[in-house]
């Protein structure tokens, strides 16, 4: 049923209120939703919406802590949001694993190491995820990167009724293309077609991947990009001391930071050799650190570096350059954005949405280096345009905090569960 009121204590938000009272599970709970008239609940306004009732979350990861990448690190950002908003969730994930985070229980199912990249470990599927799901009863699975554990929890969400949003983030196809199997990509997108299709909505990051899901007949697409650490990512985390050891004669210094694997094509920085006064900073670690150092035996190698000391590494740096063209998002671009960097980038998928050429930052022909090179050396050699692209760069990304980002997630949690905005997956 369905009332309508102006509440006395809501008098700063536009329009009137509608009360939806909805109930669930055989009566047995009672869930209060408010809508304002003037704004769908989760189209770009979905910081308006208010649940009155905890809205009850199993998000389903296909990876997770230990290992750092950027789906754990979007469903640790979104755990966080539903502890601070009052929300109850449950995290079903591959081992080894923590036993909770952020206040949130954590199922950990067993976990197999892929045989070329050791460290990225996939969740078996099996009953587990569905008894996961019957035992905690959610009103809304979300399931991060779905490709195996994943699709589990796509059957199991739907063999059990319960609405799903499927968060599309990693280019499976383009990683297995980095390992050397070639004429998988149809087999792999037509799996993950099948997956994403049992979701009642698909949440792409970036507007080309939109694009390309739509152009794959991927259904019920809707956009959800990435937010960024305002505080963590600064300028003002630039440190004299690092830079001076990291330049001790002044050079300009271009910096990657990411995973060091095939897919993201670092070897491409190789075309930066024998720029005057050019200094290569790599940070991070992977399957590929051993081959690149000696590909690139004039770079500083970091190792995988986070929080504050990564902070300050990122703000020492005078270009940030991300090589891979296979990126969905890209969120170490966002992050160099909010650190005061000029960015280049490959001219495809997500970094087409954070780099503004001439603004903050310069696009290159993807798996170019010549044309890495070109655009690194100019400006190299251009410090005022370096500082004016470094201004625009944290401006570019300072409305993109976690909290706008993960308040419209829960606009689109409320649209599928109470079918608003979107069709139901026909099962």
């Amino acid at each position: 049923m369905t009332r309508t009121a102006d509440h006395p204590e809501w008098g700063d938000l536009p329009g009137r209120v509608r009360v939806s009272i909805v109930t669930k599970g055989h009566g047995a709970r009672v869930f209060v939703c408010c809508f304002l008239f003037r704004f769908p609940p989760a189209v770009h306004r979905s910081s308006r919406f208010v649940t009155l009732t905890p809205v009850k979350v199993a998000i389903v990861a296909e990876s997770f802590l230990p290992r750092v990448n950027g789906v754990t690190n979007s469903v640790c950002r979104v755990l966080e949001h539903l502890d601070a908003r009052g929300h109850e969730a449950l995290l079903v994930a591959p081992a080894p694993g923590p036993d909770s985070y952020a206040g949130t229980p954590v199922e950990l199912v067993p976990g197999l190491s892929l045989p070329v990249y050791k460290s990225f470990v996939v969740g078996i599927p099996g009953r587990r995820v569905e008894h996961a799901l019957r035992a905690f009863q959610p009103d809304v699975v979300h399931l991060a990167s779905p490709v195996v554990l994943g699709a589990a929890g796509a059957t199991a969400a739907k063999r059990l009724g319960i609405p799903s949003v499927a968060v599309f983030q990693t280019d499976i196809a383009g990683f297995f293309r980095g390992y050397g199997f070639r004429g998988t990509d149809a087999v792999l997108w037509s799996w993950l077609r099948h997956v994403h299709a049992k979701a009642d909505r698909t949440l792409a990051p970036s507007r080309p991947t939109l694009q390309e899901l739509e152009e794959r007949d991927f259904p019920r697409l809707a956009l959800w990009g990435r937010g960024v650490d305002q505080d963590g990512f600064h300028p003002d985390h630039r440190c004299a001391d690092t830079r001076a050891a990291l330049a001790p004669n002044g050079e300009i210094l271009v910096g990657y930071m990411g995973r060091l694997a095939p897919e993201k094509q670092v070897e491409l920085l190789s075309a930066l050799d024998g720029l005057p006064g050019v200094r290569v900073v790599v940070i991070g670690d992977g399957p590929a650190e051993e081959s690149l150092r000696k590909l690139l035996p004039e770079a500083v190698f970091t190792g995988f570096q986070s929080g504050p000391d990564l902070a300050r590494l990122l703000a020492c740096l005078d270009i940030f350059v991300h090589t891979g063209a296979n990126e969905t998002f890209c969120q170490a671009l966002q992050e160099a954005l909010a650190s005061g960097l000029p960015a280049v980038a490959p001219a495809a998928g997500g970094p087409l949405d954070l780099v503004r050429p001439g603004v903050n930052g310069l696009l290159f022909k993807p798996s170019d280096g010549m044309a890495l090179r070109a655009a690194v050396a100019s400006l190299a050699a251009d410090a005022p345009t370096r500082e004016r692209m470094g201004r625009a760069a944290r401006n570019s990304v300072r409305a993109n905090t976690w909290e706008a980002v993960c308040d419209r997630l829960l606009g689109h949690y409320s649209e599928v569960i109470y079918g608003t905005g979107a069709d139901r997956a026909v099962a």
